[in-house]
């Protein structure tokens, strides 16, 4: 029985997406458009301006972050594990959007390679 408000599909099973663990940071960041700030704030990206090995990172909220291009950072951990403490108010993620990304698994052998 589904609840007054809610679709089928709402109520559903998420579909779950898997993605290589060991994909380019950056095309990760672009995929995911999510980023992971020191104090655990996750952030939705606006843009990203990628020159050479760097990239600027520009938030809803209109921070900007200045990364570098790495497989083992905290950030990149932060991201494959989902570690986070908390979200970004001024950045108004949405509810589905966080869904979808509790629902992405990063495995090693198999998943989409971005």
């Amino acid at each position: 029985m589904v609840e007054q408000g809610k679709t089928q599909k709402t109520v559903a099973k998420e579909k779950r997406r898997y993605y290589r663990k060991n994909v380019e940071f950056f095309k990760l960041l672009d995929k995911i458009k999510l980023w992971p700030s020191r104090s655990g704030t996750l952030h939705g990206i606006k843009s990203m301006k990628i020159s050479g090995d760097t990239a600027e990172i520009i938030t809803h909220c209109n921070e900007r972050f200045l990364v570098r291009n790495s497989r083992n950072s905290r950030s990149a951990r932060w991201l494959r594990n989902k570690l986070f403490f908390g979200v970004c108010k001024g950045c108004k993620i949405p509810e589905w959007k966080l869904e979808k990304y509790s629902s992405t698994y990063l495995n090693q052998y198999y998943g989409k390679n971005l």
